[in-house]
């Protein structure tokens, strides 16, 4: 619960320092309350920093994992949050969720109707994730920053469901040439299903020109 939560109970900032005191509440931040002995669950904690961090949404490999597109299971994953707006992840979150967050605008959209993310599996109280094309393409726009090409491509391997018609909108609006060509590359290299259903020609694959980046997996050359 935040402060003006609270207000909207008719609870004022003085009445909660009282409670707080009391033991009635237990104060994680300033402005930021639980009840005592409350055991903090994620959906619910993830709906408060969403209203707090424009954009705010679970995405990249965080959102495959959970709509069940993995490679290995990790044994202590950390929680991958994407949003508009430079920002920090409280730590009072932090602690209990181990978890990154990206400032990232990957495609041409506004961060109250965000592209293909919604409510995990459209329930009541989720928290919202990336659909898995949006999440496949989260997870290779890192590529040669932090994310290792080797995964992504295991990650491809296992996205052979993806579907065509959603990716096809996304690459569409995609502000990331790398992205696209990379998705494209990948696609075609792994003969999977929907790559054959998109059509290079109508994508933003930008100039003739081949797109060259060095990083710790060695040259990436990928051409248009």
């Amino acid at each position: 619960m935040t402060s003006a939560d609270l207000a909207a109970r008719s609870i004022s900032a003085d009445l909660a320092v009282h409670y707080v005191r009391a033991g009635w509440l237990t104060r994680l931040a300033r402005g930021v309350y639980c009840r005592p002995n409350d055991v903090l669950q994620l959906h619910p904690c993830l709906l408060l920093l969403e209203r707090t961090i424009d954009g705010l949404h679970v995405g990249g490999k965080s959102s495959l994992d959970w709509y069940g597109v993995r490679h290995y299971v990790s044994q202590q994953p950390v929680l991958q949050l994407y949003g508009w707006t430079a920002a920090k992840l409280p730590d009072w979150f932090t602690e209990r969720f181990p978890a990154e967050y990206h400032r990232k605008r990957l495609f041409d959209e506004i961060p109250g109707a965000l592209l293909h993310v919604g409510p995990f599996e459209k329930r009541v109280g989720a928290a919202r994730v990336s659909a898995p094309e949006r999440g496949f393409l989260e997870v290779l726009s890192e590529v040669g920053v932090r994310q290792p090409l080797k995964e992504a491509r295991e990650l491809a391997e296992s996205g052979y469901g993806l579907r065509a018609d959603v990716l096809r909108e996304l690459l569409q609006r995609c502000t990331s040439v790398k992205t696209v060509r990379l998705c494209l590359q990948l696609g075609g290299e792994l003969s999977l299903p929907w790559a054959k259903k998109l059509d290079p020609s109508h994508l933003p694959t930008g100039s003739a020109r081949a797109w060259v980046s060095r990083s710790s997996d060695g040259l990436l050359v990928l051409k248009p």
